[in-house]
């Protein structure tokens, strides 16, 4: 009696996609097989070794036009087996319809949802002007830098011809939808800290450990600021703050020796209405004023900021927005509180949005127990199949003739 939508969820959700061993090739081999069934065109591009973009193609009646991009990761993270109820790769589904696995919210459910979205649209015998691609990209989860960062360089992702993109979001656990036009720009940034070294029994001065103390305290003191910002306006969410967190420590070679040398990593996540510039004055600052020998460097700078309209007057807003309207869908728009592979659609100026439809469900990407309810899952197709017709349907735009 399981909708067979459903039942294609849970068999990719089986494939084990998850770091720091993906097996990409099985996922491919599942949606390339997928896709000739609907009938898709089909194009396989490898963007570095190992690392291969799958590309399903619905080609619409006008080509010219621009496209709309259908964007999706098939690379999970880790899982911690212990802290599980069920197995996170075998998609077991209870009384009530929940079902568990590692993926079942990021994000192979928008994959199987876009598939099955276009599977009912064809059985229809619907047709549009606009081509419609879909993507399934590596590495999403470990930053998409031999993923869609790569991809979107590439001449055979120039080739598709990108209006307009869709890409992941995250659940709601209200009756709204969240609906995401910007990310944060993640930095990573590592302070050196050097010092005077010795024995650890005497009071040496200027030590490494001093200085450390003192960056870590002007760094922690900005969260703590950003924290309380969050917490006093009932205006902002995670996406409007800057969030920083120490992820790392690194120094020390014996318990009697002071050292010479020491580090700290910090994660922060930087809204797109922030001076990025101004921001790294601030970074600096924070180092000078903790002594001689302090110095930073970036492990991750992302400095594009650019955010996708909302406005009514956009014509790809307009189409999403009305459908979301007439189907009676509340949103609430916002800046995505982390990283997706949306930043790189967005750095080559192509609107991108960022939206999962799962809507009175925790938030559990990342989590133990990851789990989406079969009804939820397959509202969410029907959401998609009122979506694609109105983005495929957009007028042909004063740029394009």
């Amino acid at each position: 009696s399981e909708d067979p939508s459903v039942t294609l969820f849970r068999e990719y959700l089986r494939i084990d996609t998850v770091h720091p061993k993906p097996d990409y090739d099985a996922a491919i081999q599942f949606l390339e097989r997928v896709g000739t069934d609907l009938g898709l065109a089909s194009q396989k591009v490898e963007v570095c070794q190992g690392r291969v973009v799958l590309v399903l193609t619905w080609l619409g009646t006008n080509p010219r036009l621009r496209s709309i991009l259908l964007n999706s990761h098939t690379d999970v993270v880790p899982v911690f087996q212990e802290h599980w109820t069920y197995p996170p790769f075998e998609a077991v589904k209870d009384a009530q319809g929940n079902i568990y696995a590692r993926g079942a919210q990021d994000m192979k459910c928008v994959s199987i949802q876009y598939l099955e979205a276009i599977r009912r649209l064809k059985a229809e015998g619907r047709c549009f002007a606009r081509t419609i691609h879909l993507t399934f990209v590596p590495d999403e989860e470990v930053g998409g830098h031999k993923g869609m960062e790569m991809f979107v360089q590439r001449p055979e992702f120039r080739a598709l011809n990108v209006g307009f993109a869709l890409d992941e979001g995250l659940a709601s656990p209200s009756d709204t939808f969240s609906v995401f036009y910007g990310e944060k720009s993640p930095w990573w940034i590592k302070v050196k800290c050097m010092g005077s070294p010795g024995h650890g029994s005497r009071f040496i001065s200027n030590t490494a450990a001093e200085k450390m103390h003192k960056v870590i305290t002007s760094f922690l003191a900005f969260r703590e600021s950003e924290k309380q910002r969050l917490k006093s306006d009932a205006g902002l969410t995670l996406g409007d703050v800057t969030s920083l967190n120490l992820t790392m420590l690194e120094g020390g070679v014996s318990f009697n020796v002071v050292p010479s040398e020491m580090a700290v990593g910090f994660d922060i996540r930087i809204p797109p209405t922030v001076d990025l510039k101004a921001f790294e004055k601030q970074v600096a600052t924070w180092c000078q004023e903790a002594g001689d020998g302090v110095t930073y460097e970036f492990h991750q700078k992302c400095m594009d900021q650019h955010i996708t309209s909302t406005e009514e007057s956009d014509p790809w807003w307009k189409a999403f927005s009305g459908v979301c309207r007439d189907m009676k869908l509340p949103l609430k728009l916002e800046i995505f509180p982390a990283a997706t592979d949306s930043r790189y659609i967005r750095a080559v100026r192509h609107p991108a949005i960022g939206f999962s439809p799962m809507n009175r469900t925790p938030v559990l990407l990342h989590d133990h127990d990851e789990f989406l309810n079969e009804d939820v899952f397959l509202q969410g197709i029907n959401i998609y199949a009122h979506l694609l017709p109105a983005l495929a349907s957009v007028p042909p735009l004063p740029a394009e003739g």
